[in-house]
Formats: C-alpha cells, structure tokens, sequence
C-alpha cells in the first residue's frame, strides 16, 4: 500500500507521526513517500497548517495529526 506522508521542516508533530507509523502491523509493506510542503504550492495551501498527514493513494483517505498507532491500524484496513 502507498502512503504519502505530508510533512515539513523541522516538524517535531511529524516526527511523532513517523513514530507511530513505525509502531503498525503493516509498516514494513508499506510504500511511503515523504512530501515535504515547502516544495509544492499546491501542497503547502491544503496541508501547510494540518501536517503531519498521512494520504492512501488507493482510496485518497486520509488522517492528520494527532493520532495514535490503533487509529493508524484501523486507517490502514
């Protein structure tokens, strides 16, 4: 499964996401594709104020900061 992973400089929020994520089940089959906001415009006025975010490339859901490693494992079923 893909999952891109909106992000940004020196964002501690997001630091603590990527623990979490690592905490899952399903994280060694994951794909992750780190976004940083500050390379797109497009990017940074949708999640500029909401990252971290996490997006499933095969339904477009999403989940945004903060969660924990059981919301992460139901977001990913």
């Amino acid at each position: 499964m893909k999952i891109l992973f909106y992000t940004g400089p020196h964002c501690e929020l997001c630091d603590l996401a990527q623990q979490e994520l690592e905490k899952t089940t399903r994280y060694s089959s994951l794909e992750i594709e780190m976004r940083n906001v500050r390379d797109n415009t497009q990017w940074y006025h949708y999640y500029g104020v909401r990252i971290p975010v996490l997006k499933r490339v095969d339904n477009d859901n999403e989940i945004g900061w903060p969660f924990d490693s059981q919301m992460l494992e139901a977001f990913l079923q």
